[in-house]
């Protein structure tokens, strides 16, 4: 029963940790590099509309939203899970690809920047996640 647990908390804080992460990095972004003017970045129509204005810069941080929030989801499953780390781990990152999918055909973005997110900023994330997570649990 205790294993059950362990493993139902390791997706719950996993998926809540990561998504927390996706989020303070997302609602910082406009501050470290400002959309261009005129964009409300909070609003689909807003960004479907000026879509052509923004350049790669603007895609630095929700590239590293994803992958951060990724990593970190993954990570955590990974330390918590009482058996199967590595499945728990990659479920983190099929959650947030899914949620990745989903963005892409809602929120306007460039073919290069859908793809370098959707093959980089998830399941390679996880993986990363399990690599680290590994080197951490051997030190101690």
């Amino acid at each position: 029963m205790l294993k059950m647990f362990r493993n139902l908390l390791a997706l719950v804080l996993g998926i809540l940790l990561g998504a927390t992460v996706n989020m303070a990095l997302i609602s910082i972004s406009p501050m470290l590099i400002a959309p261009p003017a005129g964009v409300d970045v909070t609003n689909t129509e807003s960004l479907s509309l000026a879509i052509d204005l923004f350049e790669p810069k603007h895609f630095v941080m929700p590239f590293l939203a994803h992958a951060l929030g990724t990593l970190v989801g993954s990570f955590v499953a990974y330390l918590i899970a009482a058996s199967y780390k590595n499945r728990f781990a990659y479920a983190i990152g099929v959650f947030f690809l899914c949620g990745g999918i989903a963005a892409s055909l809602m929120i306007p973005a460039p073919l290069w920047f859908i793809t370098l997110d959707l093959w980089v900023a998830y399941l390679p994330m996880a993986w990363l996640a399990i690599w680290c997570s590994q080197r951490v649990q051997q030190q101690n």
